[in-house]
């Protein structure tokens, strides 16, 4: 079979790029496996917290469209770096197990061109990665906190949701615990109203919303209901009433957002620089501004390294051994990441220069990446990676045994 393999990818018959636009191919569909599935479980996860807060406020299902569309730079940059690890490992370890790498290492290949093709994606990633960091990602959290803005802030359609607390402005609060099909006819109404008299509790079997003709006012008729009126110290009001009517100004127009630019993330690559260049602005602005630019660079320039990490890994990472290695490498990039945010947080209190507190983080991963590859290069597959996934594995291996016989003699 191991034969089979360096004929059936063209060893022998064409140039080693054949070799190359194989590894290529093979990676390219678990990264976007990977990209898919981190995307939609991130995404998933935040549409849920849209809706519950969209439902309070009375926004449409568009509304949590627009804002999920404008998440998905920023989770996309998250995933890139794990997605492009795991589509590395996970190719590279099933050619040892089908036996084709040990095919192509005899047919001559090297480690060094075993990386080269997936070095080359690294550059085409971290070149996108800058424009995604750079300059989409400002916009796009900005056009999110914008849509965001207007949702929370536009005025209420006067449909309510049963069992949620509905804000409808000017101290205007209100809930039921049943609601028909239109959003407008209640059953067990509970209104809560803050007045310049003090505060006003208003209860209601039944009650009716709708706006007025211009849009202008919330109209609300109750039926069989109290009203009580706390006007502050002992004086304290309850009406009871079989039938009223409520009514409160209503603007449905939401104040304007803030131009963009509030925050160091909204502002490009371009515009950071022109700030830290500006004598005008102030150091501790400078400090932030400088600590975003650094990290921005930072991630996008460590995609790059992760092939110099996933390849001998993969390559160590023999069937038994696969989960520890996994793991061992989640740690290891979620540490980096950990540490970026820790060097950014800083860089923009002052207590490391930024450059240095951002680009430490990048030099240990640099570091760890080159001295595997270069361990790796004289003795594939045995490398101090290696040693450390083998302890975690006996380790694991000892807990279950134990575990096991326990359970055998309690049974």
């Amino acid at each position: 079979m191991s034969l089979a393999v360096p004929d059936r990818l063209g060893l022998r018959r064409g140039p080693p790029h054949i070799v190359e636009r194989y590894l290529v191919k093979e990676a390219m569909r678990p990264l976007f496996l990977s990209l898919g599935v981190v995307l939609t479980a991130l995404l998933l996860e935040r549409m849920l917290r849209l809706f519950d807060l969209l439902a309070q406020a009375g926004g449409p299902f568009a509304v949590v469209l627009q804002l999920t569309a404008n998440l998905v730079p920023h989770y996309l940059g998250l995933a890139l770096p794990a997605a492009f690890f795991i589509s590395i490992f996970s190719v590279v370890a099933r050619l040892g197990d089908d036996n084709e790498l040990d095919a192509l290492m005899s047919a001559g290949l090297s480690l060094g061109a075993l990386v080269r093709p997936f070095l080359v994606v690294g550059i085409v990633l971290s070149v996108l990665s800058i424009g995604l960091f750079g300059y989409l990602q400002p916009y796009s959290r900005y056009a999110y906190r914008a849509i965001l803005h207007a949702a929370i802030n536009a005025g209420w359609d006067a449909r309510a949701q049963p069992q949620t607390f509905v804000d409808a402005g000017r101290g205007f609060v209100l809930t039921a615990d049943e609601v028909d099909g239109t959003g407008r006819r209640l059953t067990g109404l509970f209104m809560r109203r803050i007045t310049k008299n003090g505060e006003e509790i208003t209860t209601a079997r039944h009650a009716v919303l709708t706006l007025s003709p211009d849009a202008s006012k919330l109209l609300l008729v109750m039926d069989d209901g109290m009203d009580i009126h706390d006007r502050g110290g002992d004086r304290v009001d309850k009406v009871r009433f079989s039938r009223a009517t409520a009514e409160t100004a209503f603007d449905l127009n939401a104040p304007p957002f803030r131009p963009r630019g509030g925050s160091e993330r909204e502002l490009t690559m371009g515009e950071l620089e022109d700030a830290i260049a500006d004598p005008a602005t102030a150091q501790s602005a400078r400090r932030q501004f400088q600590s975003e630019f650094h990290a921005r660079l930072v991630r996008s320039l460590s995609l790059p390294f992760l092939p110099l990490l996933g390849v001998p890994l993969a390559m160590a990472a023999k069937r038994r051994h696969r989960t520890p290695g996994l793991i061992l490498s989640g740690v290891l990039l979620l540490g980096f990441h950990h540490m970026l945010q820790l060097g950014e947080s800083l860089g923009d209190t002052g207590l490391m220069p930024p450059i240095i507190a951002v680009w430490l983080p990048f030099a240990l991963l640099a570091g760890i990446a080159i001295t595997l590859f270069r361990s790796s290069r004289e003795r594939p597959g045995e490398n101090f990676f290696t040693r450390a996934v083998i302890v975690v594995s006996q380790a694991t291996d000892r807990l279950h045994h134990m575990v096991t016989h326990r359970r055998g003699k309690a049974s």
